[in-house]
């Protein structure tokens, strides 16, 4: 471990003694003493007391710019105006239904206007928004099989979690141009394993050999179309028309799974920002300002199985008003072409000064940005693919993250696979203080990442 990353953490653990006390109280009820797996790191993670707007605050009193803004779901910021305001007004007519009402038909007004779909269906999460377009896509092509990126990661059902973090040795992952499917975890079936089929993300041939392999036997490709699990992989030129094509040639369906990007990119999402349209779309996160909500949308074609009962889609807590009243409140006020050209002046600022001190102090890195959505890559070149991430240095980017932290900025999710949320309520005083406390922690970690690869090229 560096001796600068032992301080930050030595000072995290002097800042937060309640969220360490509260972790080791929760230890005893709740698995790794968190609800959620991602929420658990070393040594303990920060509690919340509360937030408002860009800010978080913690047990201790420490006051946090939020760029973790709940793994990029809010956009809107923390208790935006309007959805709060939207809220409040429904929760005094009942906060569930199980019934159809009003709400349903405008928020699937709004989706399909913005989205290249012509009818959608609601539910809670990103999960469910991927389960459900897989089965709506092997019942639309009467075929199993699904074509899924080493990496990428879509969720927590059986289908989605193949090959998502190294969880076996990174030997078993098979060639990087014919990568085996391996479990990302204990208890998925391996007839699941059978029917998921991995490529190389931004590598058409890897895509091309699972359909001659597999002829007439795959439903569906799924993707994001920025690959979001190992930082920011963004798509290679004709990497997405390329995906598109072989789609059409080989009777399959092409699902954009936009959980991260579809309201964080811009107004219409990937497909407007890349030009390239899907067949079938997944929406969560930043579409709830803040409330559980997710919807997936397609041709009315695919639909129509919903329509004749050959493919059931149920739930009961599928367009709860309260989460629905703050679905329309986001699309109409937040997720506005005003406020994404705010979020795109606050991210060319954060770009540009994060781009300023690393040349200054000579740090091995760049930025990848997108929308809302921004990262700081520890490595000498661009990301192209799931194996070009993995070889990560974790305690510099860990002295980052603490060394940030300490300096009252959440600038991502805990984790290395993560990115930075810029919110519709951050401001330029939020972006100056961010850059400020990269740049006093930088010469630290250009000096920590000298040290290592000095150490490694003497070995």
């Amino acid at each position: 471990m560096y001796p600068a990353l032992q301080k930050e953490l030595e000072s995290y653990e002097r800042r937060t003694p309640k969220s360490a006390e509260a972790h080791k109280k929760n230890l005893k009820r709740l698995p790794l003493g968190v609800a959620s797996n991602y929420r658990a790191y070393d040594p303990y993670p920060i509690f919340v007391a509360e937030a408002a707007g860009s800010k978080i605050r913690d047990l201790d009193g420490n006051e946090y710019i939020d760029h973790n803004l709940c793994f990029g779901t809010l956009m809107a910021g923390h208790s935006h105006p309007a959805v709060i305001k939207a809220v409040e007004a429904r929760l005094h007519k009942g906060t569930v239904y199980g019934m159809p009402h009003n709400m349903e038909w405008e928020l699937a007004e709004e989706i399909c206007t913005r989205f290249p779909v012509e009818m959608c269906r609601f539910g809670n999460s990103g999960t469910e928004a991927t389960m459900h377009v897989i089965r709506l896509a092997r019942a639309a092509t009467g075929r199993d099989k699904i074509i899924k990126f080493e990496g990428g990661y879509h969720g927590l059902h059986d289908a989605a979690l193949v090959s998502v973090k190294p969880h076996p040795p990174a030997d078993d992952f098979g060639d990087i141009k014919n990568p085996k499917a391996v479990s990302g975890g204990a208890g998925v079936p391996k007839a699941s394993l059978a029917n998921v089929l991995v490529a190389t993300f931004n590598d058409l041939e890897t895509v091309e050999r699972r359909f001659k392999e597999n002829p007439n036997e795959v439903a569906a490709i799924i993707l994001e179309p920025i690959m979001m699990n190992v930082g920011m992989c963004f798509p290679q030129k004709g990497f997405l028309e390329g995906l598109r094509t072989l789609c059409d040639k080989h009777g399959a369906l092409l699902i954009f799974d936009e959980v991260k990007t579809g309201a964080k990119l811009c107004w219409g999402g990937a497909s407007e920002y890349f030009g390239v349209m899907p067949d079938m779309i997944c929406l969560a996160k930043s579409i709830g300002g803040g409330f559980p909500l997710a919807a997936f949308g397609t041709h009315k074609r695919v639909m129509k199985l919903i329509s004749d009962h050959k493919v059931f889609h149920g739930g009961t807590y599928n367009t709860n008003p309260i989460s629905m009243a703050a679905g329309i409140a986001t699309f109409r006020e937040v997720l506005t072409r005003l406020n994404y050209a705010h979020i795109d002046k606050l991210s060319n600022k954060l770009v540009a000064g994060y781009r300023k001190t690393i040349a200054k102090v000579g740090l091995q890195g760049y930025i990848a940005s997108a929308g809302a959505n921004g990262v700081l890559m520890l490595y000498p070149k661009e990301v192209l693919n799931y194996r070009d991430w993995l070889p990560i240095d974790v305690d510099l980017w860990r002295h980052y993250w603490f060394g940030m932290v300490n300096r009252g900025v959440l600038c991502q999710p805990y984790w290395w696979d993560e990115q930075w949320t810029i919110s519709v309520q951050h401001t330029e005083a939020d972006i100056d203080r961010h850059l400020a406390a990269f740049e006093d922690i930088a010469e630290s970690l250009a000096a920590a990442q000298q040290e290592r690869l000095g150490a490694v090229a003497a070995h």
